[in-house]
């Protein structure tokens, strides 16, 4: 129940935008140019976590405490990295077997009154 009262305000604050709106395919392709934006970046940073890791490695020697700080910056990534990549793939089969083109516009049904 709390949880949906921190909700109703985002919504409620956010309808004048969506009335507004011209379409959903304008929604829908706007959401779509933030994720395709945000995807790219959010790997870069897992991979820099990835090499940051590795050159703390090096670098520890024999600190033992050193050496595992820079082990769990290195599985962080490489899990980030992993699931970035699966979902993507995941993405493209799911779209290739149903034979969903990307890229392209969506046609919602119409209702006439």
């Amino acid at each position: 129940m709390n949880k949906i009262k921190k909700v109703i305000p985002l919504l409620v604050a956010f309808s004048p935008a969506i009335a507004m709106a011209a379409d959903i395919n304008s929604i829908l392709s706007t959401i779509q140019g933030i994720v395709n934006t945000i995807i790219p970046i959010l790997m870069l940073v897992a991979f820099v976590l990835f090499l940051w890791g590795v050159v703390k490695f090096i670098f520890a020697g024999g600190d033992e405490t050193k050496r595992k700080d820079a082990k769990n910056y290195i599985i962080y990534g490489l899990i980030g990295l992993f699931v970035m990549v699966a979902v993507w793939g995941i993405i493209e089969v799911v779209t290739n077997s149903f034979g969903i083109n990307t890229g392209g516009t969506i046609n919602l049904p119409n209702i006439n009154p």
